[in-house]
């Protein structure tokens, strides 16, 4: 059975974070890679790129693993219904 939309999806929607951690991991590997080669290479600017990249990439995957790690209010399974939209209070 499948629960019915609420029409709030955009604003409660749950990320596939085990896609999104391996997706990470392979951004990681490739801004490592390029950090050591442009910095091999001589090449300084697009080194400092990749390693704002590696940056940027280690937060993310900090942040996806701690979601994990949280449980499965992060990391729902089928039998955990949708989120309710949240009530507005207010004009």
């Amino acid at each position: 059975m499948v629960p019915m939309r609420t029409g709030s999806e955009p604003t409660t929607a749950r990320s596939a974070l085990r896609a999104r951690l391996w997706l990470s991991v392979w951004g990681l590997v490739w801004a490592v890679a390029g950090t050591a080669a442009f910095a091999v290479a001589g090449r300084p600017g697009w080194a400092a790129a990749c390693g704002v990249l590696w940056l940027v990439v280690t937060v993310d995957l900090v942040v996806v693993l701690r979601h994990i790690r949280q449980g499965p209010h992060y990391q729902p399974g089928p039998g955990i219904p949708p989120y309710r939209p949240p009530e507005r209070h207010g004009p």
